[in-house]
């Protein structure tokens, strides 16, 4: 069927349904003006439902003409003390009569699409101002006038962008609007007085309230603001101060963009140039800015990636060489060129494209084409709206809206019309292309994840993107990521830091593909970027560096450790440069020397200098010991071998320094010096027993072989003390070196309570009370600790002493019964109090069968023989190696106790690493626990 016979019928059937509800309401009317609204009728069916409610508009509507219409007036007179709904209802009414006529007269095509812009955006602009002065008024009568410093009474600003700033405001169409006042104080006058923020967030409620509001009589407008500082998550208004801070250190790229369309509605009480002046700097650049053109092709990815995800066709708007593209192509030279030429500064498009050929930008001939292909665009799109009051952009597909569009636009046919579309699509995006070449792309990075930062994308959208670019579950990555970019947006960063992480993030996403834990992986690298969104060097750092960007991703998403480390200590991305630096930890006897290297850089007498990089390098190694241990360079035994000797030489450091600090106070005792300081320090528990992991405390003693009369003597310094308070002292100075928390943590927390007598013993033991506690009173549990106990610091002789008292103290003659019994009962007070076995739950370390249960039989069988050959060593494989030697147990029973006990401190050690305590499925180890358990009953006489 033609398209004037649909039409006809249209108009036809139009016709009839008015004339049956109001039968009186064409009577009057000239042929030419019948003609008018039968060809109204037949293209828009806002208008029919509109005329079926107020027929008694239609003489006023047939009066209107693009003169008429261009000088208003653009709002509804309000009678003085009308209430809110009254308002609502006058303001809606005003705007349905009023798209009335710009409807009658475009399906007629009797306004040129300039006027039908330029009206449409007056009258919003018309029904913003009345709305706001009403609520205005309103809200003063109950809260006070706001006031500024001087007693000013402080207008609210609403400030137009979009279309709506640019004077060419689609028929149905959202309005973007910012809120602003402009000074802070108080108000005056009310019942109470309110702060002006909470004066003008409340009249900003009420105002998107009178326009947005769904009544009876539908809404005004749907308002958006969106474009607001921060987006949805951002203060509904802000002061100037606030604008002018938040546009200069946090404002992106696309927000000039958005901003070149800003225009005050209504006016600006006398406040205009000072508004000007504020965003100018940040939309306008002085010099010519061609990184405009970069920030462009993001902004055109991000479209480009909303058309995909939307699955849209046939848009005006967005499709290549639509609507969005013309105003791109403009606004890239007025934020180019803005700065030195202010003419470009107009919101207007075909006032800033008429500008353009006088620049040499664009010659006369493509200024014109552009100008004709945009009008032709905007036409378009509003007859498209025109039909039922929707937002739309997309080409219709059934053939009476078809012929509606055709007949609008003026062709025969739907088939002309596209015919006419193409030619100017193709024109715009020729255009476009030659201004936003993209022959040498920055990056691989997709289109749909580049976009996602530059615009407040939803979950869902979000989702939608990261789907198409195959990431794996979309929608728990969605949720993390939007949190994420809403919370890194309210950092305070400058410009710099803002566009690396506006490139990084995306870098991240695209990493995220080949990891099992997408989601997980993304949390955590949040909370790191969250931690250096302010320190630039980081951002850029990892956004130059793919190599360290890859390590990055792979070790967050295999160790929380890690991830805690990196987000805790910043400085340690510098680590992950180069793999092979990384992955390689340092020979076991290169510690040393490499952190007296490190220590270099510090000046002497720099206490919080020296505390730092002590930390940093702890920090540094540990990092290179966790990634070898999570990718398998390093086996358990290694890994524990490397943390404990890091741990003893980070001690062998913070010793003389402590001691020095104590001699600039007390002066040097004598014969001693930080060479030869006359202390040991041992190591129990897992530093003792080679065990050391990520977080472990250290369990140290310390001891002295200081003679009585050595031990009285005095320091020589001005504030004399004697040896012995040196050496308390100098263990509580130690302990701070230590345990003191600094910007970088603390170096490692400490457990003193295995000295003689425990937390009330002395802090430093002699020799001779070590030997006869040990000897004379220590319990059955402290010579269990001493099997795992060894010197870390100190003299050759007094390690050798201190080997010779433990000898004699666990090679004590022993009653075999009574220690078995007493073995066990300990064994049993542990499990009744640590045993966190249960619901299905294993306790590797505290359960029957697990590790602490091989490490009392060890112990045990050391004990009961007594045998010196096997006290040599402190850690549990050794031991158990020299049990199977001197045959106290068989080397089958010594070999598979030894690889059960690997494997289980294996398994903790993993969940240590990945936010995982020392508890299994119950299912888990079953065999090795069963022969564990046997075991013990077979030794120790009784089942647990």
């Amino acid at each position: 069927m033609s398209t004037e016979h649909l039409l006809t019928g249209q108009a036809d059937k139009a016709l009839t349904n008015l004339i049956e509800r109001h039968p009186h309401c064409l009577e009057g009317l000239d042929e030419a003006r019948l003609e008018r609204l039968r060809q109204g009728l037949a293209c828009s069916d806002f208008l029919l439902s509109q005329m079926l409610r107020h027929p008694d508009w239609l003489p006023w509507l047939l009066a209107q003409s693009e003169q008429s219409l261009a000088d208003g007036p653009w709002q509804p007179p309000l009678d003085e003390g009308a209430n809110e709904s009254v308002v609502q209802r006058e303001l809606r009414l005003f705007r349905h009569r009023y798209l009335c006529a710009l409807a009658l007269l475009g399906a007629n095509q009797d306004i040129s699409e300039q006027a039908r812009l330029a009206a449409l955006s007056k009258l919003a602009e018309g029904l913003i101002d009345c709305a706001r002065n009403w609520a205005y008024q309103d809200l003063c009568q109950s809260r006070g006038t706001p006031r500024d410093s001087e007693g000013k009474a402080v207008p609210l600003l609403v400030l137009g962008m979009g279309k709506l700033g640019g004077g060419e405001l689609n028929f149905s169409s959202d309005i973007d609007l910012i809120f602003i006042y402009p000074r802070s104080g108080v108000t005056e006058g009310g019942r109470k007085e309110i702060d002006n923020h909470e004066f003008f967030a409340r009249l900003g409620q009420r105002l998107i309230a009178l326009l947005d509001a769904v009544t009876t009589d539908g809404f005004v407008y749907r308002v958006d603001m969106r474009l607001r500082p921060f987006g949805d998550s951002g203060p509904l208004v802000m002061s100037f101060d606030a604008l002018e801070d938040y546009y200069q250190s946090q404002g992106r790229e696309w927000e000039r963009y958005a901003m070149v369309k800003g225009r005050l509605m209504g006016g600006g009480f006398g406040y205009e140039e000072e508004l000007s002046q504020l965003l100018r700097p940040f939309v306008y650049r002085r010099y010519l800015d061609y990184s405009a053109i970069h920030s462009l092709r993001d902004m055109k990815r991000l479209i480009e990636a909303e058309v995909r995800r939307r699955g849209l066709k046939g848009n005006i708007k967005l499709g290549q060489g639509g609507i969005r593209e013309v105003e791109f192509l403009v606004q890239v030279f007025q934020l180019i060129r803005g700065g030195r030429e202010p003419k470009l500064r107009t919101p207007s498009l075909l006032a800033a494209l008429a500008m353009l050929p006088g620049l040499g930008v664009m010659s006369e001939a493509e200024a014109q084409a552009l100008a004709e292909a945009y009008l032709f665009l905007r036409t378009s799109e509003n007859n498209l709206q025109a039909i039922n009051d929707e937002q739309t952009q997309t080409l219709p597909d059934d053939a009476l809206n078809q012929a509606r569009l055709a007949a609008m636009q003026g062709f025969g046919s739907f088939g002309a019309f596209m015919a006419r579309l193409e030619h100017h699509l193709q024109l715009v995006h020729s255009l476009f292309r030659e201004v936003v070449s993209e022959d040498n792309p920055e990056d691989d990075l997709p289109g749909g994840l580049r976009s996602l930062m530059e615009a407040d994308w939803s979950v869902d959208e979000v989702a939608g993107s990261l789907s198409e670019e195959g990431l794996a579950e979309p929608e728990a990555l969605a949720t993390v990521f939007v949190s994420l970019k809403d919370s890194l947006e309210k950092r305070s960063m400058g410009e710099r830091g803002r566009k690396q992480l506006e490139k990084l993030l995306p870098q991240l996403l695209l990493g995220l593909k080949d990891q099992p834990q997408g989601v997980r992986t993304l949390s955590r690298l949040g909370k790191l970027l969250e931690q250096i969104a302010s320190r630039t060097a980081y951002l850029e750092l990892l956004v130059e560096n793919p190599g360290a960007r890859a390590q990055l991703i792979k070790l967050m998403g295999e160790s929380a450790f890690i991830s805690d480390s990196l987000t805790q200590m910043p400085i340690l991305l510098d680590e992950l440069i180069d793999p092979r630096h990384l992955y390689a930890p340092l020979a076991l006897e290169d510690y040393g020397s490499e952190l007296r290297r490190f220590m270099l850089r510090i000046e002497p007498g720099d206490l919080e200098g020296q505390m730092e990089a002590l930390r940093q390098f702890k920090a540094a190694q540990t990092l290179r010991i966790a990634a070898a241990d999570v990718t398998g360079v390093l086996p358990l035994m290694k890994v524990s071998d490397h943390l404990s000797i890091l741990a003893e030489t980070l001690l062998a450091a913070c010793l003389p320094l402590a001691w020095q600090d104590l001699v600039k106070r007390h002066g040097e005792p004598p014969g001693l010096s930080p060479e030869h300081p006359g202390i040991l320090v041992v190591a129990y528990g897992k530093l003792g027993g080679l065990e050391l992991g990520y977080s472990s405390d250290l369990d140290i003693v310390f001891l002295t072989d200081l003679g009585a009369e050595q031990a009285d003597s005095e320091t020589p310094g001005p504030r004399a003390i004697t040896v012995k308070e040196f050496f308390f002292k100098l263990v509580q100075r130690l302990s701070h070196w230590l345990t003191a928390r600094t910007l970088s943590g603390v170096l490692y927390e400490i457990d003193m309570r295995l000295r003689p007598s425990g937390a009330s013993g002395l802090l430093v033991s002699t020799m001779e009370s070590f030997e006869d506690y040990q000897l004379n009173e220590a319990w059955l549990w402290e010579h269990q600790a001493l099997v795992r106990a060894r010197p870390v610091l100190g003299d050759s002789a007094l390690r050798e002493r201190f080997a010779g008292i433990r000898l004699k103290a666990l090679g004590k003659a022993r009653d075999a019964q009574a220690l078995k019994e007493e073995v066990r009962a300990m064994r049993q007070k542990m499990h009744g109090h640590l045993d966190k076995s249960g619901k299905g739950l294993f306790d590797l370390k505290q359960g029957r069968g697990g590790i602490t249960d091989i490490e009392f039989l060890v112990q045990y069988w050391l004990l009961a023989s007594a045998e010196p050959a096997l006290l040599r060593y402190s850690d549990n494989i050794r031991q158990l190696e020299a049990l199977s030697q001197s045959q106290v147990i068989d080397d089958a029973t010594a070999e598979r106790l030894a690889e059960i006990y690997v494997a289980l401190r294996q398994q903790q050690h993993r969940q240590s690493l990945d936010e995982g305590g020392r508890l299994v499925e119950d299912s888990c180890f079953s065999e090795e626990r069963a022969f564990v358990g046997a075991l013990w009953d077979k030794t120790m006489g009784e089942a647990q």
